[in-house]
């Protein structure tokens, strides 16, 4: 269940969520942990996220990370990824908030260029970042190599 994943794109607390479905909040942790929902449970968090159950009920994107998928990939592709994530385990949530973070900045820059130019290289530098990790994450996902716990649903 994508719960968690839901939750976190719409910048929402479990507190938020909690209120808006009219569950508790221990029974909001207990679902985002792995314990499987009642269906009036999932009835109530598709209403509040606006969703059906089938997008509620997808499974996370999830890979091990001893995962075989990394240690098979050429050298050159895992240097992509290191350089990249400054990190030698890529983490798919780290991709995610970098190409969220530039595409906002990008645009609001390129917006402020209207009145600089500079701020408009600015923004197109921050911009062409957001896709060079949309690339990233979705080779990530391609590869399947992503360093997170498994969640077992």
């Amino acid at each position: 269940m994508i719960l968690k994943q839901l939750r976190m794109s719409r910048h929402l607390s479990q507190e938020q969520l909690a209120e808006m479905s009219g569950l508790s909040v221990r029974t909001i942790q207990r679902i985002e942990s792995g314990q499987k929902a009642s269906l009036e449970s999932q009835k109530c968090l598709a209403a509040a996220l606006d969703i059906d159950l089938d997008t509620l009920n997808q499974p996370a994107i999830k890979v091990d990370k001893s995962s075989e998928n990394w240690k098979k990939l050429p050298i050159f592709v895992k240097l992509w990824f290191v350089v990249n994530f400054l990190q030698i385990r890529p983490q798919r949530n780290t991709a995610l908030r970098v190409e969220v973070i530039s595409h906002i900045t990008g645009y609001i820059f390129c917006g402020l260029g209207l009145v600089s130019e500079a701020a408009l290289v600015g923004g197109l530098i921050m911009l062409a970042t957001g896709y060079l990790f949309l690339l990233l994450r979705w080779q990530g996902d391609r590869y399947g190599i992503w360093y997170e716990k498994v969640v077992q649903v």
